[in-house]
C-alpha cells in the first residue's frame, strides 16, 4: 500500500467533509488502512464477460439440522456450479427487521445463519460480495444504546432534531415520520433521524470518528474474504439543512474515499452503489468513470424490460438502451431484473409515460402483489416499487397457468439482460423459477415478503428436475449463461449498438465491427417475427439461422458465420 499516494487521493474529499480537520482525518484513515492492508489476502479481478452474480440471502435455501449458509454453499456447489461466478450476500449480520438491514452488529455473521467459517466456505467456489448497511444501524445496536446512554465515545453518532434544521425538502422512500423518538436510560427523550423507520436509526457521518468506524467495517468486510461490497442506501448519507438531503456532494465524497481506500489495499475490489432514484441521479455515482463506484445499480432496466413485454413494443427500451454504454475501463453498470426488493419505478421518471406505469401498476395488482409507495416531498406521494415475482409479472394472469409460457418469458427478458453492457446478477428466485410467496406477504403483512420465500433445499433439488417451470427457467438460464462465458464481447466493457429493427424486438450489438461481434434479438411478444436481413450462428443453440426467425417469445445471439 502506497501511504502518500492514499491521502493524496482522499485528502480533496475530507476537506470537503471536516473542513479544518481533514489532514486529522486524513491520517487517521491512512493508519487505519494500513493496519489491514496486511490482513487482506488473496487476488481480486474486476468483472469480465464471464462474470455473473448470484444474489440471495444466507438462509435463502434451508436443510433441517445444517447452517443455511453451509446449506447454500452445497446446493450451489452440487446444483449451481459455475452457472454464476459471484454470490452477492444480502445482510447476513444480527438484526431486528427490515429482513437484515436493521442491523445489530455489522462485524458479526448472524448465529442463524451460521458463521464466518461458513462464509469462508462459501468463497471457496465462488467470488463474494457482502451487503454494508452504511446509512443506518438497527435501534437495538451497541452504537445506538452507548449513544443514548450518553458514552463519550459514541459522541455525534447520531442526528438529533434541530429546530433550526430545515427538512422541508428531504426526500426519502418512506412515508413514514423522518424523526422517532427513544427514550435514554435517565428518562429524558432523543428525537432522532430515521430515514427508513424507527428501528433504522441514521448515523451521523458529519462526525469523522463515524466514518472511521465505517471505513474499518468495510476492511474488515475485505478480510473476510469480500472481492466486492455493495452499500446500501448509500444516497442519504449527508443531512445539510435545506436541502433533499440526498445525493449530497458530501455523500459522493465518502463513497470516493472508500474507492481510494480499497484501490490501494486491494485492487479489484468492486463497490457497488445501491440508489433506486431517477436514472440521471443513479448514474452519478460513477463520478468521473475512475474515482468513485465500480458498479452502478443499473435501475431502470428492471421496469423497462417488463413494460417492453406488458406493452409488446420495445420502443422505450430501445430509446432508452441507445443513451447507454460502457462507463470506463474500470467501472461498468451491475444489470439485474430482480432483487430482493420489489421493482422499482423511480428510475422510469421522464422515461414512461404515466398511463404506461400505471400498467405496470395493473399488472402487479392483477396478480395479487402490492404497490409500494414513497414520499416523493413532504405532503406527496408516488409508486416507489411494485411488489410482485418478477417472472410471474412478465405474464398476464392467465398465462401464468402455462409453464412453457412462463418460462419463455423468463428466458427471454433473461436474453436481454445477459446481453446488454455491463454485469449481469440474478435474483435466487429467479434463477430457480420461484412462484411469488403470497402466504408469506400475507401473513407478515410486509409486501415485499412476496419475492423473499425461503426453500428447502431437498424439495429445490427434486424440482429442478421435476418441476417444468424451474426446470425450464434454471436449465435456459444455464444454458444462456454459459454461452456468455464464450463471448468476449459481451464484456462488461466493450460498446454496445442498439438498433431499431422491429418495435417487436430489441436488439442490440456488441463489438460491432470486430471479430468477436454479437448480435443480441429478443422477441418480446407472442407472434413469430422474421427478419429477413439477418443471419448467423446463434451461440446460444448453435444453429445456423437464415434467414433469423424467432418464435413468440424467441431469442437468438449471432454471430458472423
Amino acid at each position: 500500500m502506497n501511504r502518500d499516494a492514499l491521502a493524496t487521493a482522499v485528502l480533496p474529499h475530507l476537506r470537503l467533509l471536516y473542513g479544518e480537520r481533514a489532514g486529522e482525518v486524513t491520517a487517521r484513515l491512512v493508519d487505519l488502512a494500513e493496519a489491514h492492508a496486511g490482513r487482506i489476502r488473496g487476488e481480486r479481478h474486476p468483472p469480465n464477460h464471464a462474470t455473473a452474480y448470484l444474489i440471495t440471502y444466507g438462509d435463502a435455501i434451508r436443510r433441517p439440522g445444517e447452517t443455511p449458509l453451509h446449506t447454500l454453499a452445497q446446493v450451489l456447489r452440487d446444483r449451481v456450479a459455475d452457472v454464476v461466478t459471484d454470490v452477492h450476500l444480502l445482510p447476513m449480520f444480527p438484526w431486528t427487521s427490515d429482513d437484515g438491514f436493521a442491523v445489530v452488529d455489522h462485524r458479526q455473521v448472524n448465529p442463524e445463519l451460521g458463521t464466518w467459517t461458513d462464509v469462508a466456505e462459501l468463497a471457496t467456489d465462488h467470488g463474494l460480495l457482502f451487503d454494508f448497511v452504511a446509512n443506518h444501524v438497527s435501534a437495538s445496536s451497541d452504537w445506538f444504546r452507548r449513544w443514548l446512554a450518553g458514552d463519550p465515545a459514541y459522541q455525534g453518532f447520531f442526528v438529533e432534531r434541530d429546530p433550526k434544521f430545515d427538512t422541508s425538502r428531504v426526500v426519502r422512500p418512506r412515508v413514514l415520520p423522518l424523526f422517532h423518538d427513544y427514550q435514554r436510560p435517565d428518562g429524558s427523550t432523543a428525537t432522532v433521524w430515521t430515514t427508513f423507520g424507527p428501528d433504522q436509526v441514521d448515523v451521523n457521518l458529519a462526525e469523522p470518528q463515524v466514518l472511521l468506524e465505517l471505513t474499518d467495517v468495510l476492511l474488515g468486510y475485505l478480510g473476510r474474504g469480500a472481492s466486492g461490497v455493495r452499500l446500501d442506501a448509500i444516497g442519504f448519507l449527508w443531512k445539510e439543512s435545506g436541502t433533499t438531503c440526498i445525493h449530497l456532494p458530501q455523500a459522493h465524497a465518502v463513497v470516493k474515499v472508500w474507492r481510494a481506500v480499497v484501490d490501494q489495499v486491494a485492487p479489484g475490489t468492486a463497490l457497488l452503489t445501491e440508489t433506486n432514484v431517477p436514472h440521471a441521479e443513479n448514474v452519478s455515482y460513477f463520478g468521473d468513470g475512475s474515482d468513485e463506484a465500480h458498479l452502478v445499480y443499473q435501475f431502470a432496466l428492471p421496469p423497462l424490460v417488463l413494460h417492453s413485454f406488458v406493452a409488446g413494443s420495445t420502443a422505450k427500451l430501445t430509446r432508452w438502451a441507445q443513451g447507454i454504454g460502457p462507463v470506463s475501463g474500470t467501472a461498468t453498470w451491475f444489470n439485474f431484473l430482480a432483487s430482493h426488493d420489489g421493482i422499482g419505478l423511480r428510475a422510469t421518471e421522464g422515461i414512461l409515460e404515466d398511463a404506461e406505469r400505471q400498467a405496470l401498476v395493473d399488472r402487479t395488482l392483477a396478480h395479487g402483489g402490492r404497490v409500494s409507495m414513497a414520499a416523493a416531498a413532504p405532503g406527496q406521494e408516488s409508486v416507489y416499487e411494485l411488489n410482485i415475482g418478477y417472472i410471474d409479472a412478465l405474464a398476464t394472469p392467465d398465462e401464468e397457468r402455462y409453464d412453457e409460457v412462463v418460462v419463455a418469458k423468463a428466458l427471454a427478458a433473461h436474453s436481454i439482460l445477459l446481453s446488454v453492457v455491463g454485469v449481469p446478477a440474478l435474483y435466487y428466485h429467479s434463477l430457480f423459477g420461484s412462484r411469488p410467496d403470497h402466504e408469506g406477504m400475507h401473513l407478515t403483512g410486509i409486501s415485499r415478503r412476496i419475492n423473499r420465500e425461503v426453500l428447502d433445499a431437498d424439495v429445490l433439488q427434486e424440482e429442478l428436475s421435476t418441476d417444468p417451470r424451474r426446470r425450464g427457467i434454471f436449465e435456459g438460464l444455464a444454458t444462456m449463461l454459459g454461452a456468455r462465458r464464450r463471448l468476449p464481447a459481451l464484456s462488461p466493457y466493450v460498446d454496445q449498438d442498439v438498433e431499431a429493427l422491429d418495435e417487436r424486438v430489441f436488439a442490440v450489438r456488441r463489438a460491432a465491427g470486430t471479430p468477436e461481434e454479437v448480435l443480441s434479438v429478443t422477441n418480446v411478444t407472442g407472434e413469430p417475427v422474421v427478419l429477413e436481413a439477418l443471419s448467423g450462428r446463434d451461440q446460444v443453440t448453435g444453429e445456423e439461422r437464415r434467414p433469423l426467425r424467432l418464435g413468440p417469445w424467441g431469442y437468438a445471439w449471432l454471430t458472423p458465420s
